[in-house]
């Protein structure tokens, strides 16, 4: 083998120690068996990585935080996985309000640094989700009424392509890519190194909720929820979720970009439905918000294994709706962290146009995700049919589908995860890739020659 062609960074072959340990994702139930690992150290041992798989014709995966919600996704049987774990450079520029981040950082160490001087960093609702992987496909969180998602927020990138080049894109140079980079989901153009984001100035306190209710409550309190949450101020971000029957309860987690005082006027519509048993609101230092909303999540041990879908509401469920997530919650396994979760829309993610960048949902009223959930193995049919059944149920009252929650029960999901940019996304992908090398079972394949 040529010497253009070595492997280098941390390099672990099946059979070598510490594989297992390398094979481990936020699935537990993780069943594929690469040929090789390599943690990048540096950018080269990225494009080194590239070269070398591409010589020996062996199939990549890029991995940035272990949280693929899919055990295809980040790992392939007899490929090489290139994990970026390693790369976590943190550099902000306070004059400028911008910061480069090392795409290995997770999303809590960035929310934290850059709490700790001042800056909002815009997060989901995990800290250990890889910042690598959740950019791309754009995400969500409660902050995005407040900031847009977390890919409008990004400014600048680096990249290594299929044949192992450098590529870096801006507003200034290759921004097809940096429009495509900014929606069009992980895996699909080659393995980021470095994203550069701008950054808001974070303010000194920010007023935390969180409220419980009976879970025989649940479809008075989503009524509501779905009329007032999008319909509130846009420093105000709610997330809902619905655990199931057995065991299950209502819940509300959310910050309010302000006083206590002003929270709670905007809080008092859905504090007036039904008899919620616990209630939680507190004005806080910005770090310590973070901090109340960011509740840990490890990836290991992670005994649960999931299955979710996704979709967005363009107005409130109907009756037929609810019956629909009535059985999937009286089917779901009790004990287990499945349910629905809605999370509500609007404010800066509305105020950028569908085809101004690859993140096409920008009109929305809130966004909608269920999950079912196991420990054994040989439940896993029953419950990927109870979440892709519900899908169907649910269809004529959502649109679309969120890439970074993937569901392979969604055919042809191209135009499901990114609309009209679906077109646009694949003449992208055929300039950056055009032999398809960063493929997986939902990517976008390349655009092939003039129609």
């Amino acid at each position: 083998m040529k010497l253009s062609t070595k492997l280098t960074g941390r390099v672990i072959f099946k059979g070598d120690p510490g594989y297992e340990a390398a094979r481990k994702n936020w699935d537990p139930h993780t069943d594929r068996f690469p040929k090789v690992f390599v943690f990048a150290q540096k950018t080269i041992d990225v494009a080194n990585a590239i070269k070398w798989a591409r010589k020996n014709n062996v199939p990549i995966r890029p991995r940035s935080g272990r949280h693929a919600l899919e055990t295809n996704l980040s790992q392939v049987n007899g490929g090489l996985v290139i994990d970026v774990s390693d790369l976590k450079k943190i550099k902000l520029n306070k004059k400028c309000r911008t910061v480069v981040v090392g795409t290995g950082n997770r999303v809590g160490r960035v929310v934290d640094k850059l709490a700790r001087q001042g800056f909002i960093a815009p997060f989901g609702d995990s800290p250990t989700v890889g910042i690598g992987g959740i950019t791309p496909g754009g995400g969500i969180g409660p902050l995005q009424r407040t900031t847009g998602l977390i890919s409008d927020n990004l400014i600048g990138l680096e990249m290594v392509d299929a044949k192992g080049r450098v590529i870096r894109a801006s507003k200034k140079r290759n921004s097809d890519l940096l429009w495509a980079t900014r929606g069009g989901g992980g895996g699909n153009f080659g393995v980021y190194t470095k994203y550069k984001f701008k950054v808001l100035r974070a303010p000194n306190k920010a007023t935390v909720f969180s409220i419980t209710w009976p879970w025989e409550q649940f479809e008075k309190v989503v009524k509501k929820w779905q009329v007032w949450a999008p319909n509130a101020s846009t420093k105000l971000g709610s997330e809902l979720s619905v655990g199931p029957k057995k065991g299950g309860n209502v819940s509300m987690l959310g910050l309010y970009l302000g006083s206590k005082t002003e929270a709670l006027r905007q809080l008092e519509p859905i504090l007036s439905v039904g008899t919620p048993t616990k209630k939680t609101i507190l004005y806080l230092p910005y770090i310590k918000a973070t901090k109340f909303l960011l509740a840990p999540d490890p990836i290991l041990p992670q005994k649960f294994s999931n299955q979710f879908s996704s979709g967005f509401g363009m107005r409130p469920f109907p009756d037929q709706a609810y019956k629909a997530m009535r059985e999937f919650l009286e089917k779901a396994e009790g004990g287990t962290p499945a349910g629905f979760f809605f999370l509500n829309w609007g404010g800066a993610i509305k105020r950028i146009a569908p085809k101004a960048t690859a993140f096409f949902w920008r009109n929305p009223k809130f966004y909608v995700e269920w999950n079912s959930s196991w420990v054994k193995p040989s439940h896993a049919a029953r419950n990927i049919a109870l979440t892709r059944n519900t899908r169907k149920k649910l269809q004529s009252y959502i649109v679309g589908s969120y890439i970074n929650v993937p569901d392979q029960g969604i055919k042809n999901s191209g135009p499901v995860y990114y609309g009209s940019n679906y077109a646009r996304l694949r003449k992208i992908k055929a300039k950056y890739d055009p032999q398809n090398v960063f493929n997986n079972p939902q990517s976008i394949p390349p655009a092939r020659g003039k129609k």
